[in-house]
């Protein structure tokens, strides 16, 4: 009887396509099939590397209809890695449900860490990073969304939140009227060509025009936090 293969959950570059571990690229080498959010993303990253595996699609949407043949491959010995289109995999990505079922199965999954927007932002927020609290995105409903930033905001942590550009400035002006003018910093676009990382009071940046392009994440500081301290 064969070996169970291994499922690799692998960070792969959230835009600068450098940003990718020496592991990570052995892994995508070695590996016989990877999971992959997006192929055509995936592909970049491969191309840049050379990087010859054969690709498999893998989202949420479509966990029910192919996760029995993950476990028959993982089953025949077959070793997958998992990658999303950016950074690291299960993070507000695809990925819980494949990894939850694996391990209730008893499959060894396995992390080659690197990339995170969320990780990211906050070395470089300079907002306090003792206690961090990630949220991911806020739901659609208004009421929701009021609701998870008050809550939220009693925390002695700072929050973090990924938000898409269509949102960016009704999100501030959310944070503005359910937490007061905290102190914020709003990362867009991390590693990227035009990135852009703008600090001050919640009000502040409202008056400033924030380019509403790109990926974005926001970082709200806890009440009484004085950034001058």
């Amino acid at each position: 009887m064969s070996e169970r293969g291994a499922l690799y959950v692998v960070s792969t570059p959230i835009g600068n396509l450098t940003d990718i571990t020496l592991r990570a690229i052995e892994v995508l080498k070695s590996v016989d099939i990877v999971l992959s959010e997006d192929t055509r993303e995936t592909k970049k990253v491969f191309d840049k590397y050379e990087i010859k595996t054969h690709q498999r699609s893998y989202r949420d949407q479509n966990h029910d209809s192919i996760i029995n043949d993950i476990i028959k491959m993982l089953e025949e010995g077959v070793n997958l890695a998992l990658v999303t289109d950016s950074g690291t995999p299960v993070i507000s990505d695809p990925g819980f449900k494949l990894v939850a079922r694996l391990l209730s199965e008893n499959f060894k999954v396995i992390s080659i860490p690197g990339p995170s927007a969320v990780i990211s932002a906050l070395s470089i927020s300079g907002l306090p990073s003792d206690k961090f609290t990630f949220i991911g995105f806020l739901p659609k409903s208004k009421l929701h969304r009021k609701e998870i930033l008050q809550q939220y905001g009693k925390l002695d942590s700072t929050i973090i939140i990924y938000e898409s550009p269509f949102r960016i400035v009704h999100l501030l002006e959310e944070i503005n009227t359910a937490l007061g003018n905290r102190f914020v910093c709003v990362a867009r676009e991390l590693t990227k060509i035009f990135e852009e990382v703008l600090r001050g009071r919640v009000a502040d940046l409202l008056q400033r025009k924030i380019k509403e392009k790109g990926e974005f994440v926001v970082l709200i500081a806890k009440e009484g936090f004085d950034e001058n301290k």
